[in-house]
Parts: C-alpha cells; structure tokens; sequence
C-alpha cells in the first residue's frame, strides 16, 4: 500500500487567492521562560519581521486579537487551574506549593513574569482566529502564537499551559458539523487528542516520533473510544525521517481522512521541531518538506486555521513559518533574506532556507506500510461521516450574558501591554492626567480654604485675591 511518492518542487496558484487573517501581539515576544530553556516565544516576533520584511503584509489581513477572558479559558480548563495561573509569579510562588503539584508547573512548565498574559494573548488569537472563520471573513486564520497541544484541562505539560488549540475548536464547533484537527510537531499531540478522545465530531490525526520519546503517548493503536472511536489517528515515526518519506505517509493518510471523514474546518499545528536541526527534535525535514503538509492541506480549499507549536532552533522556526505564510498568501518567497531586525541571527548564509542533513532514515518503507495499512483499516469504519444534529452547540459569547462586560478588567493589563496602551487616549504629557478630573474645574481655591470653585469642600486651600484670579483668567484666555 505505501508507494514512496516523489518530493517535487512546491507551487503555487496565485488565482486561487484565499482570504488570510493573520494574528500577531508583539508583546508574545517579551516573555521569557527562564535561562537555558529552550522555549523561546522570542521566535514568534523573529517569525512576524522576516513575514514583514518580505511585504506579505501587502497580501493579508493582520490583527491583534483580544487577549482571552478567564471566562473564554474555562470552557476547557478548570476555574482552579485558571485561577492558579491567574494569581501565580516567581514572587508569590512559594505560597502555591501544593498548587505546583497538582497542576504540574516546574521545571518544564515554569512560573515566569507574565505567564497570564502569555496564556491570554496565545489562546485570543486562535480563538477569534476560529471566529472569524465561524462568520465567513477569512479562509484561513494564522495564530503562531498559539499551537501550545500539550496542556490538559488542568494541568500545565511539555512547555505549554493553556491549549488555545483545544478553545478554538470548541469555537469552530459552533458553526462547523465536524473538525479535523492535523499535528505534524514532532511530539505527540496529546492534550488535544484527549480532550476530543470520546468525540466524533472532531478527528485528530498526529505524525510524531515515538518511542522513549515525551510525551510517551500516540501509539498506533490508540484510536479513541466510545462515540470517538476511529476518531484518533496517530502515526508513530522514527528518527530521521526525511521529505519524500513523510510526504509518501502524509499525502495519502490526510487524503483519506479528508475523503471519508468530511471535515467542513481543518486546524493545522505547524510545530518547527520536526525540522532538520532541531534541538529536541530527531528529525531531518527540510523547511520545504515541512512546508509541503501546508501547502497539501491548503489544496483542498477547506477553511484552516494554522497555528505554531514547538521549534527550539529559533532561526530554523522563523525562517519556515515565513515561508509558509508565503504559500498561504500563493506566494513562493526568494532565498535571499531582506534585511530585517535579526538578521545576524541568520549568519553566515543569510538565505531563507533549512536543509536536511545526511542522518540516517530509521523509517524503512516495510515500517511506513505497516502504519499506512493500520491507519487505511481503521478509516475504514468512518466512511460514514457523522451526523450532527442531536449535539450540543458550545455557548457562545452571547450566551454568556453581561459577564463580559463585568469582566473588561479582567483582561491582565499589568506589564503595559499593547492592550493597555489602546485604552490610552489622551497622551502622558497632558497637565490632567486623571480620568475622573473635571477638565472644566479649577484646580486652586478661590474662597478661604474650604471649598473649590465647584463648591466641593477640600479643607484648606491658598486663598487668591480678585485681582491675581482676573490674571489667571486672562492667562486661560490666551492659552485657548
């Protein structure tokens, strides 16, 4: 059944233009999770300059999303969690001890400063991503933001807290009948697959390494249960795969789900970990053999949202969510770089490019036909796809009632974010820079000391005569 399919040169067609919407917040790229960890949200605004620089801007539509209520968050996650994420900082950690247990937050998973800020702004982008797809003004909605599949519903694991993935499904869900979820980071997508494991109406399919590997998870035999069983497909490779191999056990399995399955949304997790030179990742894809499970999906001109993931050699990971943001928009980007922001970082070629290396393939073509065999067996009885009718439609923001209202305060403005900067109208060199100031009222005594001219008693004020308040007037006149 597995046929090793040829690894051509990607194209484009620019008269099929689709409607993108790209969500960016430049403060994604402050956050840090501490010294030596490889996590680094420094990519994503590395990711958003070389994207600029090569004028894609010209081609989409780019936003910054509203940074998610705890109300949004906890349509998947606990309160408790939420809360906990909410309250905690390195300052006060010592004060959630036992929290730290119980969510699993420590070394892979750190307390840093602004880790609710950082939750908020990645699962607001796939969330409003999901929305906009929801009312029809994009094809395709980009979150690199986002993409964090390992978080549970109250536990933080493998760098990753909330699983904004998980929120923006649950969003598609209210419009769309069924939601084919794609992962092609090189760790297992488990916190998505467990959230939908009992579910028909979204179908996960994850290609990772497998074996004494993080997570531990994503066997081929794991395919779901109950009403969701044949709904997890996982596709368990191994070291050294390389482009024309993954596309070979790409193409054919996602054509497959596509065909029997139905999706009417597709949600791609982009991880750049499973790129040639990756820090934790064992495998050896080129960014062009990367970019080629964007480009197969976008073919069937379902709507997609497609969100980051892992990538720990940051200029390898910007280098191909740029490029793949190109084949998104239908175009191919040139290989020499513009000067951008960081360009240093992509000494000493300066080219848009990640090239595979010469390791060796572990995946055989007898391993790649047995997985194929087993995932084509087991699509087999989803032939019919399912019917949608009698299922619940998650809340929507509506239905929420004047909650959100009560809660605009409740999106996590310490730190002078961009959030915060917005609610800024008047400029900070302003002589009245209190919001509850009177800017008709003066601001000295004109009577004894007790009261002002607003007949508010302040107790105590310069008392001025007739003639220095005529001056002050005329001062006032002139400066109007």
């Amino acid at each position: 059944m597995y046929v090793q399919l040829p690894f051509d040169e990607l194209k484009v067609d620019p008269s099929r233009k689709k409607r993108v919407a790209y969500f960016y917040d430049r403060d994604v790229g402050n956050y840090f999770y501490g010294t030596g960890h490889c996590m680094k949200p420094h990519r994503i605004r590395m990711t958003h300059s070389l994207i600029m620089n090569y004028e894609l801007y010209k081609k989409m539509e780019i936003y910054r999303a509203k940074p998610a209520t705890n109300e949004e968050l906890t349509q998947f996650h606990t309160d408790e969690y939420i809360d906990f994420i909410d309250r905690v900082t390195p300052d006060n950690l010592s004060m959630f001890e036992r929290e730290q247990i119980i969510f699993n937050v420590g070394d892979d998973c750190p307390v840093f400063d602004g880790l609710a800020e950082f939750c908020k702004i990645s699962c607001g982008g796939s969330m409003e991503g999901a929305a906009r797809m929801n009312n029809g003004s994009c094809d395709v909605a980009i979150n690199y933001a986002g993409g964090l599949h390992h978080a549970k519903k109250s536990e933080a694991s493998g760098f990753c807290y909330t699983n904004d993935i998980v929120l923006g499904i649950i969003e598609l869900l209210r419009v769309h009948p069924r939601v084919l979820y794609i992962d092609t980071d090189v760790h297992h997508g488990d916190g998505v697959e467990e959230a939908f494991y009992t579910n028909d109406r979204v179908m996960t399919c994850s290609f990772h390494k497998f074996g004494e590997f993080f997570p531990g998870t994503g066997n081929l035999n794991d395919i779901g249960i109950g009403k969701g069983k044949y709904h997890a497909v996982n596709v368990p490779l191994r070291d050294g795969i390389d482009d024309a191999s993954y596309k070979s056990i790409f193409e054919p399995i996602i054509s497959k789900i596509i065909e029997w399955y139905q999706p009417s949304a597709i949600v791609l997790q982009c991880g750049g970990d499973s790129l040639s030179g990756d820090r934790l990742g064992p495998f050896n894809l080129s960014m062009r053999g990367h970019a080629n499970c964007v480009s197969y999906v976008k073919s069937f001109g379902i709507p997609m949202m497609v969100v980051g993931g892992g990538g720990y050699t940051i200029r390898n990971v910007a280098r191909t969510w740029a490029f793949e943001t190109g084949l998104l928009n239908d175009v191919i980007l040139p290989k020499e770089l513009p000067y951008n922001g960081y360009f240093e970082y992509y000494a000493p070629l300066y080219e848009l490019d990640v090239r595979s290396s010469n390791m060796n393939n572990a995946n055989s073509p007898e391993y790649l036909d047995k997985i194929l065999t087993s995932v084509i067996t087991n699509l087999d009885h989803t032939k019919h796809a399912p019917s949608v009718q009698m299922h619940d439609v998650p809340y929507d923001m509506e239905d929420w009632g004047d909650v959100y209202e009560d809660e605009q305060d409740s999106r996590d403005t310490k730190g002078g974010s961009m959030y915060a900067r917005d609610k800024i109208i008047q400029p900070d060199n302003e002589f009245y820079d209190d919001e509850d100031k009177d800017y008709g009222e003066r601001n000295i005594d004109v009577t004894n000391g007790n009261s002002n001219s607003n007949g508010n008693s302040n107790g105590g004020g310069v008392v001025l005569t007739d003639t220095e308040m005529k001056e002050i007037e005329l001062l006032n006149k002139v400066a109007v």
